[in-house]
């Protein structure tokens, strides 16, 4: 026996439950990959990219800044550029700007994440469903037929060890990589409000040395 024909029968002992777990670790798997991909500190607080910024905004440079950050494609460029598209509005309104910016980045940063925690618990679930309906076929057999051989049960007891193994091991390293994301996810939110308020107080810094009184654009053009 192959270990493909291996896995099949190992599948199909364990019921039909055995296939909605196979789902769910596909899916979690796919999630998993995602946020490896999302979270990397390329895409997110990419050091050349501040480097850069900070260079423009220390000579006073912010429509150079503003071009640079709307070329860029990470989340603490989209957060400069909240900041620089609203540098002339007083601090507080400034921070809450640059603070909408950031809750929106942490939102988009988190999407998905929550998916790995409800595959763990719906995959433990799925194999105590498998457990008890081998259960209930086990004890079908026994109030059928005053005389049981254990062959007769062979099928019940192979489904409840079956799904509830499938079942556990899905939701075991779900939960781990659930951990792992929402973990790495909170240090680059955390390392990003940082930069955020880094970024304000350049900001504020440039605007006034580039002008003492700060204009809204909007009046000049009308």
């Amino acid at each position: 026996m192959d270990f493909g024909t291996g896995v099949f029968e190992l599948i199909q002992k364990g019921g039909f439950f055995v296939y909605p777990i196979i789902l769910c670790s596909i899916v979690g798997l796919a999630i998993f990959l995602q946020k490896m991909w999302v979270l990397q500190s390329k895409n997110i607080i990419p050091e050349v990219f501040l480097e850069q910024l900070y260079r423009f905004l220390s000579q006073g440079k912010l429509g150079e800044a503003e071009v640079y950050a709307r070329a860029n494609s990470s989340s603490i460029s989209r957060v400069a550029l909240a900041a620089l598209e609203n540098s002339y509005k007083p601090k507080e309104e400034l921070r809450e700007e640059i603070e909408e910016a950031g809750r929106k980045e942490t939102l988009e940063l988190m999407r998905y994440a929550e998916g790995l925690g409800t595959i763990s618990n719906v995959s433990t679930l799925l194999g105590l469903l498998g457990t008890i309906s081998g259960m209930i076929k086990i004890f079908r057999v026994i109030a059928d037929k005053p005389i049981v051989n254990p062959p007769e049960l062979a099928g019940g007891i192979s489904e409840a060890l079956y799904t509830t193994a499938f079942g556990l091991l899905v939701a075991i390293p779900a939960f781990i990589a659930y951990k792992y994301v929402v973990g790495r996810a909170d240090e680059l939110i955390s390392l990003m409000e940082e930069e955020g308020r880094k970024i304000m107080e350049y900001v504020i810094v440039a605007r006034e040395s580039e002008n003492t009184t700060p204009t809204d654009p909007r009046d000049i053009s009308g």
